[in-house]
């Protein structure tokens, strides 16, 4: 018997799915492609209980999403959306607001496979029919992805191109890891544009 097909996924799966940053799934958000969505315990709001999945407004927490890894790991909400409903509940006492991390926002599948078809992200081009890819590049990015989100960036590109060769040598299977050079061409644009939006 087949498992039924996921209910959620998290940021970074997604950013890995959609080869995209958690700033750009941000982005999408905070302009209406799809909820941001986290789940919540219980909570009194007034008369209202509140509970289970909640939307969240990306735009009171876009200071987590900084390109360059600066912001703020975890933030406070001030308002939540229960999913389902249009009427924002506001948290107006400090005591109760709801505190949020990236790993706690979640995309429902859903959502997820409705923009995947609208942006037509299902259709992949093969490039490599009857081969397979000498290096593990999508590995190394979702690698470096989680890299910058827990720690930011390294103090230099040489420190960084170290631990990136670090990675393929752990990584690689056989053991073969790329040239400094190829690796280099690769990190140098990302490196560049996450230094110039700091």
């Amino acid at each position: 018997m087949a498992l039924p097909p996921r209910v959620y996924f998290t940021l970074q799966e997604v950013a890995a799915r959609w080869d995209c940053t958690l700033a750009d799934i941000a982005g999408w958000a905070s302009v209406g492609r799809f909820d941001i969505v986290m789940a919540i315990p219980p909570v009194m709001r007034g008369r209202q209980i509140v509970a289970g999945y909640v939307v969240v407004s990306v735009t009171d927490i876009l200071q987590m999403f900084r390109r360059c890894g600066t912001g703020p790991t975890s933030s406070y909400l001030r308002r939540v959306r229960p999913k389902g409903q249009e009427e924002w509940i506001m948290i107006a006492d400090p005591a109760e607001r709801i505190e949020v991390t990236l790993a706690d926002l979640l995309i429902m599948a859903d959502d997820a496979r409705r923009f995947e078809t609208e942006c037509d992200l299902l259709r992949r081009p093969a490039s490599h029919i009857g081969s397979t890819a000498r290096y593990d590049w999508d590995g190394m990015y979702i690698a470096l992805m989680v890299r910058i989100h827990d720690q930011g960036l390294p103090a230099t590109q040489a420190e960084w191109l170290g631990e990136v060769q670090e990675w393929f040598v752990a990584n690689g299977g056989g053991g073969e890891v790329p040239d400094e050079r190829t690796i280099r061409r690769r990190l140098t644009p990302i490196w560049k544009a996450l230094r110039e939006t700091c």
